[in-house]
């Protein structure tokens, strides 16, 4: 059986959290603060780690920060670690190539640090060139080693929407385990990347927060989620109760969890990154001194006391996580 079709078994039906990089204020990686964290979110139920994420500010993160990373999350879990792959803002670019390069280099990183995939984020340089995208996953696991999951991710992260023909091209490579989507709200295009997905025997992995049951119900089979950040029980209760069929459970799971993304998932999205943060010092996972998103926008006091508000109202509930 091949590295890819080992990972497909192991990961399908399991929820890998998208991982937090405690930074302070400045944007230095408290590393003390990452181990105690990394060690509560391996003690839940999760089929892996994805780290160098967008929730995780990977490629934000300097070369030298990104091996120390990895480093504590392979240290810590004895399951899959996936790592996000890309361009890394300090890396000029000036074209396609430069692009590929950058990403090819950056996942022979992740193998040397002991990932087990790498999940390749869309190049904007790409601009629509089909074969040109299939290649660069070829490219970035020839290089690695590594199985590659594709990554369908909306525009509002620096993505762009994989059409359905790429994403069963995509899945026909016999390094590609799988695809992540993350459309955000475009319930279509999920819907068009799932059918396309399904025929591959492939994983189809969502990595829809604020459509998380939906995606479930439309075929997605694993989960690579930033809301699993900090709520990993009660994001691994939906999906649990859904590939169990005991919808009564599956219903009730579902809207804690989507009262949960409301909460954190909002105009500007790119806040959401802060908000997680928020809500894993209120569960004791980071200490108050290393919750910041230094790339994130600003955001007020009353945003902080929303997530702090829904989280309380779950903890009131007997059935929350």
């Amino acid at each position: 059986m091949s590295a890819t079709d080992q990972l497909v078994r192991r990961l399908r039906g399991t929820v890998l959290p998208a991982v937090a990089t405690p930074m302070d204020a400045r944007g230095v990686v408290d590393f003390e603060a990452l181990r105690g964290y990394a060690e509560r979110i391996a003690a839940h139920p999760v089929g892996g780690v994805a780290v160098w994420a967008h929730t995780g500010r990977g490629l934000y993160l300097s070369e030298a920060d990104r091996r120390r990373v990895l480093g504590v999350w392979r240290a810590a879990v004895d399951r899959p670690v996936v790592a996000g792959v890309g361009v890394p803002r300090s890396t000029p670019v000036t074209g396609l190539r430069d692009a590929v390069d950058a990403t090819v280099a950056m996942a022979v990183q992740a193998a040397e640090g002991g990932a087990d995939a790498v999940m390749v984020y869309p190049l904007a340089q790409l601009d629509g060139d089909e074969d040109a995208a299939l290649a660069l996953h070829e490219e970035a696991a020839s290089a690695s080693g590594l199985p590659v999951l594709g990554f369908f991710l909306h525009g509002e992260a620096g993505g762009y929407p994989y059409p359905p023909r790429l994403v069963s091209r995509l899945l026909a490579l016999p390094s590609a385990a799988g695809v992540k989507l993350a459309t955000l709200d475009r319930a279509m295009a999920c819907q068009d990347a799932i059918r396309a997905a399904q025929s591959g025997g492939k994983l189809v992995i969502t990595g829809e927060d604020r459509m998380f049951g939906p995606s479930l119900m439309w075929g997605a089979d694993s989960a690579l989620v930033g809301i699993a950040a900090a709520r990993v029980p009660l994001t691994a209760a939906v999906l649990d109760a859904w590939r169990d069929g005991d919808h009564g459970s599956f219903v009730r799971a579902s809207a804690r969890l989507d009262a949960f993304a409301e909460a954190t998932f909002l105009d500007p999205i790119e806040g959401y990154v802060q908000r997680m943060l928020w809500a894993a010092v209120w569960e004791g996972l980071i200490p108050e001194e290393s919750a910041h998103d230094p790339y994130g926008p600003g955001l007020p006091a009353a945003e902080r006391q929303a997530v702090v508000e829904c989280l309380e109202r779950l903890a009131k509930d007997p059935d929350a996580a």
